[in-house]
């Protein structure tokens, strides 16, 4: 293949998926900066109805659950987006050169492996299965399966970041291999 098509093909995909995740992250931004602002008026009005009014409300302390799993699963494939989420590093710096690359690679695939199986599938069909079986929240009344569906949501994300991780790795690796003569 010319090495040249290749390039012009991968640069374009790259483009791509860098205008898509940063539109995908300006939403997840405001959606997890509206959810954090509404836990904290639910738990703002739990304590103030706690303590000042001294008549507790009853739905605060499940929007505030609910709040915190979305805030967290959103939270966790934003985090892995901007690189500040929990990993081992040791391997990665004392690898150069193609056996980096290659580490690299490896690492996406499985992070897209296990978002694809745990998250969308074996997420999806937890959502199915409480909406099956019908289940709803106690006090709000919410179907949970809408509280669920945060999982396979986040998964998606997930792989969309990494697949756009690796194919603006690629991009940048043609660009400074390249033979501009080509």
């Amino acid at each position: 293949p010319k090495w040249g098509a290749i390039y012009g093909r991968t640069r374009r995909w790259s483009r791509v998926m860098r205008k898509v995740v940063q539109v995908i992250d300006e939403v997840l931004k405001n959606v997890l900066v509206v959810l954090m602002a509404a836990m904290v008026i639910a738990v703002s009005w739990q304590v103030i109805s706690r303590y000042v009014l001294s008549s507790p409300s009853s739905w605060t302390e499940e929007i505030a659950r609910f709040l915190l799993i979305w805030i967290g699963v959103l939270g966790a494939a934003y985090a892995f987006r901007t690189g500040v989420h929990l990993g081992l590093d040791i391997l990665p710096q004392k690898l150069t050169g193609r056996s980096a690359r290659f580490l690299k690679l490896l690492t996406a695939f499985v992070i897209v492996l296990f978002s694809l199986t745990v998250l969308v599938v074996g997420g999806g069909s937890l959502v199915s299965l409480t909406w099956e079986l019908r289940q709803y929240s106690a006090v709000l009344g919410l179907p949970i399966a809408f509280v669920y569906s945060v999982i396979p949501a986040a998964g998606i994300l997930i792989c969309i970041y990494a697949i756009a991780a690796v194919t603006g790795a690629i991009a940048t690796e043609s660009e400074s291999t390249a033979d501009p003569g080509t």
